[in-house]
């Protein structure tokens, strides 16, 4: 039981950082100056190499030992937290946050395959509910947590504390796990990780850019074009692999492809939110980052039990039927929230904000169990970080195509109201649309004195909305693929067993 504590421990920085430094952003950004880029690297640098690491780091686990990569994981995770802590420069933060991100894909890898490893049967399914239960209260805890030391003791404080609890669950978990590897590991697919990651880091790259440089302009184009072309690579490199690190054979199964949807739904629906609306709160409604963090709880806090209702519900339910009646009620509580005025009361956005979370919260509890089905239990590595992939790296592209649209939006917003004024230059008009999709609108308001800081607002509060009803729809049409793929058959299991059981009693690898 310690072994558990320990590893969950460990594993809560993982959470607590993702929605935490949303809260923290805008802080880093006021403290440390930069462009709108050099701020949207403080979270998408995390998730772009947390995404991009994540089926490497499975391998590396799967070769080398589980316990080890999850040891070195949980060092490096708190070194990098410590360093950001000291970073005298938003490049430092940026940096250090990439690299960060490579230490918590070794964490979440090392500690999925090894519980994997050290639990059986009924004992792996609580093992793997408590490790959900601990990302839920993570990400309840993690904005919470971040507005209050943030506000109180400065945005360093925050990395410090991060540090702390991720050294406190490696000293409790690590040194009583148990080695374990996979016998028939033959070594890392190198230019399979290479080429993934290529192509992850210019795509999202491009997107960041993109409202700055303009989606016209040779460099978007050339980035987009060689984002294409190193994917292309990365499938031809996995068809060839005699043991690749991402088994594309698998997609083949309907229900392995309806696992990789659902982080992908809850992505639309709950995770761009989480990252996205701190920087609403704080930047433009002028919220405190101790108020933003305890608004945040109330999209959060469904995950502190409704990941375990989903689990309970599968006696009489089909995994895709559960989850996809959650997107629906997260789609209803994102039309309710895109109607609220941007002046509305706190206390109205306590309701909306609770139901998209409940409703996230249904297929939140059943993709983890659900994704070690998909392949035998010796590889358990690769699958953890195939899923994981897909959530961390869809998540990232979420959040990063969500930033491109709210600049975008935002710039469409003000068009009426430059062509009232004299002339104004592109360069100055894009980079005032970023710095307000940033939250940043003191520099926007610097950029563009004429139109004040209501227009502005006003602006993004526009360019939100919309936003907003883009998640939905495609929020409503994950609804479907979800039933389609994972809804046909009932599961007979009880709360208690495997991801298999889930799926219907087979998993695709059997």
């Amino acid at each position: 039981m310690l072994i558990l504590v320990g590893i969950c421990i460990a594993v809560l920085v993982l959470p607590l950082n993702f929605g935490g430094a949303a809260v923290s952003a805008p802080a880093i950004g006021t403290a440390l100056g930069g462009s709108p880029v050099a701020v949207n690297w403080i979270l998408n640098a995390f998730m772009l190499s947390f995404g991009s690491s994540l089926m490497a780091s499975g391998a590396l686990a799967d070769l080398f030992g589980r316990k080890r990569v999850l040891a070195i994981g949980v060092v490096l995770f708190a070194l990098t937290s410590l360093g950001i802590a000291a970073a005298p420069t938003l490049l430092w933060v940026d940096f250090l946050r990439a690299l960060q991100g490579i230490a918590a894909a070794l964490v979440l890898a090392g500690a999925s395959a090894a519980l994997a490893q050290e639990f059986d049967g009924r004992g792996r399914a609580r093992a793997f509910s408590m490790l959900g239960t601990t990302f839920g209260l993570g990400l309840a805890l993690g904005p919470l947590l971040a507005g209050f030391l943030t506000e109180t003791f400065g945005w360093r404080s925050f990395f410090l504390v991060d540090a702390a609890i991720g050294l406190t669950g490696f000293a409790l978990g690590v040194p009583k796990l148990t080695e374990s590897y996979d016998p028939a590991a033959m070594g890392l697919d190198w230019p399979g990780a290479a080429s993934f990651t290529a192509a992850l880091t210019l795509f999202t790259f491009a997107l960041l850019q993109g409202p700055e440089s303009g989606w016209s302009s040779p460099l978007i184009i050339g980035l987009f074009s060689c984002a294409v072309g190193t994917f292309i690579a990365f499938v031809w490199i996995e068809k060839r692999a005699s043991r690749p690190m991402l088994d594309l054979s698998l997609f083949r199964y309907p229900r392995f492809v309806g696992v990789q949807l659902l982080p992908l739904a809850t992505a639309f629906c709950y995770v761009t939110l989480l990252l996205v609306l701190p920087t609403r709160f704080i930047g433009i409604e002028g919220h405190s980052a101790i108020d933003a963090g305890l608004m945040m709880v109330s999209l959060s806090a469904p995950m502190l039990f409704v990941p375990l209702t989903a689990a309970f519900l599968t006696r009489w339910m089909s995994a895709g039927a559960i989850s996809a009646v959650g997107l629906v009620i997260a789609a209803v509580g994102m039309l309710w929230f895109s109607g609220l005025a941007p002046d509305a009361p706190s206390d109205t956005l306590t309701l909306p904000l609770f139901i998209i979370g409940a409703g996230a919260g249904l297929p939140w509890g059943l993709m983890d169990g659900l994704s070690v089905s998909v392949v035998p239990k010796e590889r358990a590595g690769m699958a953890t970080g195939i899923f994981s992939t897909t959530r961390v790296a869809g998540e990232g592209m979420t959040l990063a195509i969500a930033g491109a649209i709210l600049a975008v939006l935002t710039r469409l917003k003000l068009s009426d109201a430059l062509a009232a004024l004299p002339p104004v230059s592109r360069d100055a008009a894009a980079e005032a649309a970023q710095r307000v999709a940033t939250g940043d609108l003191p520099h926007a308001v610097a950029l563009l004195p004429a139109l004040g800081q209501p227009i502005l607002a006003q602006a993004y509060d526009g360019a939100f909305h919309i936003l907003l009803h883009i998640l939905v729809a495609l929020t409503l049409a994950s609804a479907l693929g979800v039933l389609l793929f994972l809804g046909r058959t009932p599961s007979t299991a009880s709360p208690t067993d495997t991801g298999s059981a889930v799926l219907g009693g087979k998993g695709v690898a059997d």
